[in-house]
């Protein structure tokens, strides 16, 4: 996709911050709209719908944090990615973005250059995910006792029905798509976050830690010092 075509939300309560930002954005050929509270975020982005979306966390109305989660429950959002730009950057405060749904936590301040490379990797990696999309079109597979709908992305286990965050998601996409198989943490962060994007080094674990609490401790193994494995 060409710059033109992706559509890009920001979310900050500072106006001078939308402003910049846009700006930057806009020169690059991005379609930009902006919103200045989480609650009209929420409403923008089911219009709108961004294939990125730029989210403060300390906010008025809603902060991001929230923000963040409810957009994951919103299902024409599912390929939607979401990072945070904030001035908070303590490893706690990263894990809790991610833990929200987040694919990315950016630092304020920011330098436009850098802004702007972090946006394209993110939005390099949505497009990723819309050709894996279009190219890997049917409806549902049985692991165990749970069958994972990729187009809807849905869970169905013991007949409830159930979304994942994104980067849940596709973490447990790429686990099942070779049972038995030890990924190693590079193979996962280059498959599920793409190799330009920089996170946390606990993003995997605290990924690994939701899936299990959500569909069981046994199906995700840990192998020590190598990585994770699905086992059926």
């Amino acid at each position: 996709m060409n710059t033109t075509e992706y559509k890009i939300l920001l979310v900050d309560d500072e106006e001078d911050i939308l402003e910049f930002l846009s700006y930057n954005l806009k020169k690059e050929g991005y379609s930009v709209s902006t919103a200045e509270n989480g609650k009209e975020a929420l409403e923008k982005a089911k219009t709108f719908l961004p294939h990125l979306i730029i989210l403060d966390v300390m906010m008025p109305e809603m902060d991001g944090m929230e923000t963040c989660e409810k957009i994951r429950t919103i299902p024409s959002l599912a390929n939607t990615g979401i990072a945070f730009l904030t001035a908070r950057g303590e490893d706690y405060s990263q894990i809790a973005g991610f833990e929200a749904g987040a694919d990315d936590y950016i630092q304020k301040p920011v330098k436009p250059k850098v802004f702007l490379s972090r946006v394209k990797a993110l939005l390099k990696r949505v497009g990723n995910n819309l050709d894996k999309n279009t190219e890997q079109q049917f409806s549902s597979k049985k692991y165990g006792d749970i069958e994972i709908d990729k187009d809807r992305y849905l869970i169905i286990q013991n007949g409830v029905e159930f979304s994942l965050p994104r980067k849940e998601f596709e973490l447990l996409m790429l686990l099942v798509s070779r049972p038995q198989k030890v990924f190693t943490r590079d193979e996962i962060y280059s498959s599920v976050w793409g190799e330009k994007i920089i996170v946390g080094d606990r993003t995997i674990d605290v990924h690994i830690r939701k899936l299990r609490e959500k569909i069981g401790d046994h199906y995700i193994k840990t192998v020590k010092g190598v990585g994770y494995k699905f086992v059926e």
